[in-house]
């Protein structure tokens, strides 16, 4: 993401220091014997001064940096402002020494002097307070944009989680199979290889199909209950129309594998997950029966799906945990944001 560049309108600099001269000549028009050529000339030298302090000022401000940011108002360039700016105003002072000779050049001078570093300090604070405020819209752009990389980083980290030891088990699984003669092997096979074949095509996706998620989830499941057997009990019922609404890929299967993550899964006590539609809302819920020594976790799954639906619908994901039950639901995302 490119930085804007600091700039300040053409328009406000010509016409600020073209207001400027005019009113700088108002006090000559008012004059008892009003002389047009005096005002025009006092009106042009003033005129020129505010443009030159413009565009000084607007070079004279560093790149954008963090470290400027850090050191707020610079006493230093205000101070060599003035004086590039004294010396410019008293060059401009001769001129018009020379074009109204007959003003007393001291006094006139002084009063120039005075008015210079008076429009000089007017300028600087405004262009400061501008250049203040380009430097806080930049400050938020970069921690917006930090905030998006280090999201991204931890959503293709996510995408790309497929639990090593579901592999490592996967193909004990099917070694034992083999050696048992077992009918479902050709099938396990299968399953495992479109289980995979969906980790590589929708890993480079942001959004997909709630219908193709689940495909990927009931591949997932026959690849448990392979293993599990009557372990796990798992029933879906999403109503049909929310087929065509938008998910992350592989939200429901990292919600069903830390399912199984925290709980007993045994033939003595099925592990019960339901995934189903309600409202606009999908829902995981499963039976709460602990283990007594969790595994191992990075503790990054549910925030980063929460922080996921954040990302994309601005929406947090709802859990509620009980007793006896814990429960996610996930608002449904639809193509069309009217929905």
């Amino acid at each position: 993401m490119n930085k804007k560049p600091f700039r300040i309108s053409t328009r406000i600099i010509w016409l600020s220091s073209l207001l400027l001269g005019v009113l700088t000549s108002v006090p000559k028009i008012a004059e008892h014997h009003f002389n047009p050529y005096e005002a025009i000339v006092n009106a042009v030298i003033t005129f020129l001064f505010a443009l030159f302090v413009w565009y000084y000022n607007i070079l004279m401000v560093p790149a954008y940096s963090s470290k400027d940011v850090a050191s707020g108002f610079s006493t230093m360039r205000l101070i060599k402002s003035l004086a590039v700016g004294i010396v410019v105003m008293f060059i401009l002072a001769l001129v018009q020494q020379f074009l109204l000779s007959h003003l007393n050049f001291g006094p006139v001078m002084l009063m120039i002097e005075i008015r210079g570093i008076l429009v000089n300090l007017t300028f600087y604070m405004f262009l400061h307070l501008l250049y203040q405020s380009y430097q806080n819209q930049q400050v938020g752009i970069e921690l917006e944009r930090t905030k998006a990389d280090n999201l991204g980083a931890q959503y293709e980290l996510l995408k790309q989680q497929v639990n090593p030891h579901f592999l490592f088990n996967s193909l004990n699984t099917l070694k034992y199979m083999v050696e048992s003669g077992d009918a479902h092997t050709v099938e396990f096979i299968l399953k495992l290889s479109d289980f995979y074949r969906f980790t590589l095509e929708s890993r480079k996706q942001d959004l997909i199909k709630l219908s193709e998620e689940l495909e990927i989830l009931k591949a997932y499941v026959f690849l448990l209950k392979a293993r599990f057997e009557e372990g796990i009990d798992l029933s879906i019922d999403i109503d049909d129309q929310h087929h065509p609404s938008l998910i992350p890929p592989f939200t429901l299967q990292l919600l069903v594998e830390n399912c199984i993550k925290h709980n007993v899964v045994s033939l003595e006590h099925p592990l019960q997950i339901r995934v189903y539609s309600e409202k606009d809302f999908i829902i995981v819920e499963n039976k709460l029966f602990l283990k007594r020594t969790p595994e191992a976790s990075m503790g990054m799954g549910l925030e980063n799906i929460n922080q996921r639906y954040i990302h994309l619908l601005d929406r947090k994901i709802e859990i509620h945990a009980s007793e006896t039950l814990f429960t996610i639901k996930l608002p449904i995302i639809y193509e069309h944001h009217h929905r």
